[in-house]
């Protein structure tokens, strides 16, 4: 038991940081429970749960693979591959996006012998950007909408412009692919029943309505409870209760260093305007990732906009910067294990011109 804890930890870790940084700091100060967001918590659980469902149900695994069947090209099959990213990353986040599409692309590179690296580059580029637009399109976005009680209308108006810019980005990216003509002979997957399929996307509405301040999400928990408990129990173990335990951790460091008068004064300091609020972000997010980088900065700034402009830009740049992006990155060097230099560099090359494209314009459309 207490070796496969110790494998967990050092297999994950933004957890092991996260609670290291808990522990330490309560050595210091004595946490509350006051610090710990349980709305956030029962949100993270509760969009988990029924992604996890749509996953089981095979419902993208379909819409997909019908999109490619009726592609006669390898551009055109970069094109849709990258924009269901893109658009599905807005509703079950940027990791399942990533999980559910990246496989499906190696697959296919397969059966008809075609380079996919920078496809799979270009499918974790629009899961990063994808994602920025909804609340729930990632974690750092629903802890901030959280935290700083937005109206939906107002995250939009934040996020529109990274999504329009991304849009133009990414279609620029798969209009350099190969435009060569193939035929690609892929099965239509079997999706779950018809009923369950129905009843998840109702229960998904509803946790949607808890999302939007519509619903009280304590309410919408005990429904998503006891709608797992009569249809499929089997999902309560599918949820990343590692991603919960993290956001935990970091709640009750912030929660004890907050305390600390210099610590809060020196970072109130630091994030004493709009302009460094985000840079900060986004300079953090690189090299602890964007999820730790929201955070632990929340706690310390009421600038909301430029540090979800500034984490959610953040994660392009180093492949650190988003947590997702190492998933695609072991997806595809678990297929292609002689590639890691080429990927990696590939991928830097990609993720930092983004990064130089979004920075300065979406700080002058939206910051100055």
């Amino acid at each position: 038991m207490l070796y496969k804890l110790f494998h967990h930890l050092k297999k994950d870790s933004v957890l092991t940081l996260s609670l290291l940084l808990a522990l330490v700091s309560s050595c210091f100060s004595i946490p509350k429970w006051s610090y710990i967001d349980f709305k956030v918590l029962l949100l993270l659980f509760n969009l988990m749960i029924v992604v996890a469902a749509f996953k089981e149900l095979k419902v993208l695994d379909y819409l997909a693979i019908y999109l490619l069947k009726q592609c006669s090209s390898y551009q055109k099959v970069a094109f849709v591959l990258t924009f269901i990213t893109f658009i599905s990353a807005m509703f079950v986040t940027n990791d399942v996006a990533l999980i559910t599409f990246v496989p499906l692309t190696l697959i296919i590179s397969k059966k008809v012998q075609l380079p996919v690296l920078k496809t799979v580059i270009f499918q974790t580029l629009a899961a990063n950007l994808g994602s920025c637009l909804t609340p729930m399109g990632n974690p750092q976005n629903l802890f901030l909408y959280s935290y700083y009680n937005l109206s939906i209308g107002t995250f939009f108006a934040i996020m529109l412009p990274v999504v329009l810019l991304a849009i133009i980005f990414l279609i620029g990216l798969t209009l350099t692919e190969s435009k060569k003509t193939l035929s690609l002979e892929l099965e239509l997957p079997t999706v779950g029943k018809v009923s369950h399929i129905i009843g998840f996307s109702i229960l998904f509405f509803i946790i949607l309505l808890s999302v939007f301040h519509v619903l009280d999400s304590t309410l919408a928990f005990l429904i998503v409870i006891a709608f797992v408990l009569l249809l499929n129990r089997k999902l309560f173990k599918q949820v990343d209760y590692s991603l919960l335990i993290t956001f935990i951790g970091f709640f009750i460091f912030v929660g004890n260093v907050s305390t600390f008068p210099t610590i809060r004064a020196s970072m109130q300091s630091i994030l004493s305007s709009e302009s460094s609020t985000y840079f900060t972000a986004l300079i953090s997010s690189q090299f602890i990732s964007n999820v730790p980088a929201t955070m632990l900065l929340s706690g310390f700034t009421s600038y909301y906009e430029p540090l979800l402009l500034g984490v959610n830009i953040g994660g392009l740049g180093t492949l650190l910067a988003s947590l997702a992006s190492v998933i695609s990155y072991k997806l595809y060097i678990g297929t292609y294990e002689n590639e890691k230099g080429t990927y990696l560099k590939q991928f830097t090359f990609y993720n930092v011109s983004g990064l130089l494209l979004f920075v300065p314009l979406i700080y002058i459309i939206s910051i100055l």
